[in-house]
């Protein structure tokens, strides 16, 4: 066999892996990326990416249906599906074009396969065996379909992207950020969507007042939600396939059905063992703040590690890994608290720090005070059916340090990034009293709360728009 010696190996071509080759190789160190796919990861080819874009052209239906209260002459016909994708796997190509020609311009061999360990420091591909004194694995995760009769008759997500007709009625299984945005992508578009899900309420992990305010707004778009659904069983045949609960209750009549139940790190043919790291439940390996792995030499970013699965967390982790390792930089490494995340969901879901909940058991209820506001937003002042916007702040202390916030909302995809600095940099409820509000927009609901403890709703007017808050 050939045998070649890097300063890096990366495994790996997703978002982390291509910010760690990235940033080693701008501080002169030889580097190898191993990708068996598409360049780009799951990001760009099978997940925020084609997302984000029917996500996009989901708000565009749901703008046609308002048009006519606005005064607006439109009429939507049938979702022109093919078009759509054709569009969308069109911008992906040109990004999966511009990271082939960016990887190869920034001087990092890239080789097309799938790598295995063949000892600590030592990676097969393609026949060849390839060395370094640094290696890290980057490979994210993949869908989970759970060993259950039927579950075959299911697509996961990355089937969803693959689909080339629009399903007529679809069956979601999962109610976690991926069951709740295709639902709301395909609902949108004009499919049937019945989402299940085994817990008791849509997207558990985040604050209550997002997953009611969310659940309230997905069944006035028609979608049929049945949470504590555990499903045992898939039966029919494609084309018809039914939802079997493990208590006997029966879902018929999908002619698609999707898994949406989670992810695993995507540890297949790595051959960890060759390497000495042992595999954690879930696919995941595991590693220190450092990313480190218990294998001197051998480091993982990213999905696999089990940390936060957002690729902006995978890109910041490869790029301080790098600084640390070869940047002179050694006590670089990732803030893990108070990341914001986002879900595409309809309307958008964002959030940083603490739940209420969360805070409450970890400062204690004397310490606590919670703001809250509800209200229908101007971009639905007109529309026969408006669409709820609702804000949390959640502070600690008697500066009412702010250690949560949680919106849910037309625009809180795009306004949490900057609230989200002040919450990093430690601001209190009295800086964002003291900051001027932007007027008439959402985001000033966050500068201008005014009452807390008991629930009221009131109704306000400032300047001409009309909005209704409920305060805490």
């Amino acid at each position: 066999m050939n045998r070649h010696h890097y300063d890096l190996i990366v495994i790996g071509g997703g978002s982390g892996g291509l910010a760690v080759a990235e940033t080693a190789a701008q501080l002169g160190r030889s580097v190898t990326l191993i990708e068996g796919s598409k360049i780009g990861g799951t990001c760009v080819n099978n997940g925020c990416v084609p997302k984000k874009i029917m996500w996009y052209a989901a708000n565009i239906a749901h703008a046609v249906d308002d048009a006519a209260d606005f005064g607006i002459e439109a009429q939507r016909g049938r979702t022109d599906w093919e078009q759509l994708l054709s569009a969308r796997e069109g911008f992906i190509g040109n990004i999966n074009e511009y990271w082939a020609g960016y990887v190869a311009s920034s001087g990092i061999d890239r080789i097309n396969g799938y790598a295995s360990f063949a000892d600590a420091s030592t990676i097969a591909v393609n026949g060849r065996q390839y060395s370094a004194d640094h290696i890290v694995i980057a490979t994210g995760g993949t869908p989970i379909v759970p060993p259950i009769p039927g579950a075959e008759l299911g697509i996961t997500s990355d089937g969803f992207f693959a689909m080339r007709e629009q399903p007529r009625r679809v069956g979601i299984i999962g109610g976690g950020y991926i069951g709740v945005e295709l639902s709301g992508v395909l609902r949108a578009l004009g499919s049937d969507v019945t989402l299940v899900a085994m817990e008791d309420r849509i997207l558990e992990r985040f604050d209550p007042m997002i997953s009611e305010t969310l659940e309230n707004e997905m069944r006035k778009q028609g979608i049929d939600i049945h949470t504590r659904f555990q499903v045992g069983a898939l039966s029919g045949v494609a084309g018809d396939i039914s939802l079997e609960s493990s208590c006997g209750k029966t879902l018929a009549g999908f002619d698609t059905v999707i898994w949406a139940v989670g992810r695993r790190g995507n540890a297949q043919g790595l051959n960890l063992e060759a390497a000495g790291i042992e595999l954690q439940p879930g696919g995941i390996i595991a590693v220190d703040r450092y990313e480190n792995t218990d294998i001197e030499g051998i480091y993982a970013i990213g999905d696999i590690t089990g940390k936060a699965a957002l690729t902006p967390v995978a890109i910041a982790a490869g790029r301080k890994l790098a600084a640390r390792l070869f940047g002179n930089a050694p006590q670089s490494k990732v803030d893990y608290e108070n990341i914001p995340s986002v879900v595409f969901s309809h309307p958008p879901v964002g959030t940083v720090g603490l739940g209420e909940d969360e805070a409450r058991q970890r400062y204690g209820d004397s310490l606590v005070t919670v703001y809250k506001s509800s209200f229908t937003p101007m971009r639905h002042a007109l529309a026969t059916h408006g669409v709820t916007t609702a804000m949390k702040l959640v502070c600690v202390g008697q500066q009412e340090k702010v250690v949560g916030i949680h919106l849910i909302g037309d625009g809180a995809d795009e306004m949490l990034q900057g609230f989200a600095v002040a919450v990093k940099m430690g601001a209190t409820k009295a800086d964002f009293d003291s900051t001027i509000a932007i007027h008439p927009t959402s985001s000033e609901e966050l500068v201008t709360m005014k009452i807390a403890q008991q629930s009221v709703a009131v109704q306000v007017e400032p300047g001409n728009d009309v909005e209704w808050r409920e305060a805490s």
